[in-house]
């Protein structure tokens, strides 16, 4: 047991290193994208907009997430974080129930479950939001309540246009939790309109804007789901949290009263199913884990170029001289096949590691970040004492993709996805029971 604990000090330690390590990295590459700028000047609109996508997504994101570590609590007060660490939605329902009790009250009310943020969702609510097609199942952006994001989501288009629309995100309670006060809730939600699409204040993504009173989608979530089953009950908390007018992660302006409905489902009767895992958003493979694995295999890839260049080049090692005589031809050969082996083996390895990483391997995750740090360390000595310059057309590339893989293997959803806990199966003969109660 003193061994497990040890050990889950050490990673957490590590992790902590790796993460302000990117953070401080993230810096230094948004300084020498600033230099390059000022070369390349202002006719390359492609790296301008490459510039804000880094500054948006990567950078911003991450020092917001090194400077709330420090100053937001870490302990439930009724709102929801951003993936950024900043303070999100307010949590504005609870509920009492199964997970299958829940999804059949939400379908009944004309609720339709989102679908995950993956690169075909992503790119098809673009496309949805510009053209105002109709997209009834779109994804909703991550918010983190219980240091996971969300299991899964309902909404409800308005006016056929992904850009309005309402919505509402469920988190499944610890086992254990009470919410402060002592009451006994399965699930907690976070409800919100959204009117239109924007920028971020703190961070200038794009996201969507919601409207500020927060308690009219409150009071639409509880009116959908009570007229749509009789047998649904509402029990009021008032004044759970003080009424405030404050800022969401994408700087709207939110206000509410601070009561609290508990929306009891527990009598709603669903059909029996086959024992089935629920839904837990930590076994979902997040999409920083397939940028990080991504990038390593495109590291990989750089290895197994370099090797075939040392061996189809005669001159690579023309300079190289012994004792002021250069190296005989089978010398020469020796030493350019060793070390094209020596790449060749790393780049083989680096396949493997970037498959471990994929498949949620947390020893992955680290040796790879490792890696990277000590490569964006050695490179960053040389660029300070002046022994390399890095540019575009030299070195920048491979120091940006080292920096990549840290910020997106650091990050806390792909730290939570490699460490996490399975969620076991519920028999079926447990959830009619449960049901049948």
């Amino acid at each position: 047991m003193y061994k497990a604990a040890a050990k889950d000090v050490t990673d957490s330690r590590l992790d902590h290193a790796f993460f302000i390590l990117g953070g401080a990295a993230a810096v230094w590459l948004a300084f020498l994208l600033v230099g390059e700028s000022f070369h390349l000047g202002w006719g390359q609109v492609w790296f301008y907009f490459f510039f804000w996508a880094f500054l948006a997504y990567l950078l911003l994101p991450r020092l917001h997430r090194i400077l709330t570590t420090i100053y937001v609590p870490g302990y439930f007060i009724g709102r929801a974080r951003t993936s950024d660490g900043l303070l999100g939605d307010p949590v504005n329902v609870a509920l009492l129930g199964d997970e299958p009790q829940l999804h059949a009250v939400m379908r009944a009310a004309g609720w339709t479950q989102a679908d995950e943020v993956t690169l075909k969702s992503s790119r098809r609510i673009i496309s949805s939001t510009i053209f105002r097609r109709s997209y009834s199942e779109a994804p909703v952006s991550p918010l983190y309540l219980f240091d996971r994001q969300q299991d899964f989501a309902y909404q409800q288009e308005v006016d056929n246009n992904p850009g309005k629309r309402h919505h509402v995100r469920f988190w499944r309670c610890p086992e254990g939790w009470l919410l402060p006060g002592g009451h006994k809730v399965d699930w907690l939600a976070a409800g919100t309109y959204d009117r239109s699409v924007g920028f971020s204040l703190f961070t200038l993504q794009i996201t969507h804007k919601i409207e500020q009173n927060t308690d009219v989608e409150r009071d639409h979530i509880i009116t959908s789901v009570t007229a749509a089953d009789p047998r649904v009950t509402v029990q009021v908390i008032e004044d759970f949290s003080t009424g405030y007018h404050s800022r969401n992660g994408g700087g709207d302006s939110i206000s509410t009263d601070g009561d609290l409905p508990i929306v009891d489902a527990r009598r709603v009767q669903v059909p029996a199913h086959q024992p089935s895992r629920p839904t837990d958003s930590r076994d979902r493979r997040p999409a920083p884990t397939m940028v990080g694995a991504a990038l390593v295999v495109a590291r990989s890839i750089a290895a197994f170029v370099l090797a075939l260049t040392l061996v189809t080049s005669s001159d690579v090692f023309s300079d190289i001289t012994t004792d002021g005589d250069p190296l005989d031809p089978q010398t020469t050969t020796t030493v350019v096949t060793f070390v094209a082996l020596v790449v060749l083996i790393f780049g083989l390895g680096e396949v493997f590691l970037a498959w471990r990483i994929f498949l949620g391997s947390n020893g992955a995750r680290v040796i790879a970040m490792g890696l990277s740090s000590v490569s964006v360390v050695v490179q960053a000595v040389d660029y300070f004492t002046g022994s390399t310059n890095i540019t575009l057309e030299a070195g920048l590339f491979g120091v940006a993709t080292d920096i990549l893989v840290l910020l997106a293997l650091s990050s806390q959803r792909a730290r939570v996805y490699a460490k996490r806990q399975r969620v076991p199966a519920v028999p079926a003969s447990v959830v009619t029971r449960r049901v049948s109660s």
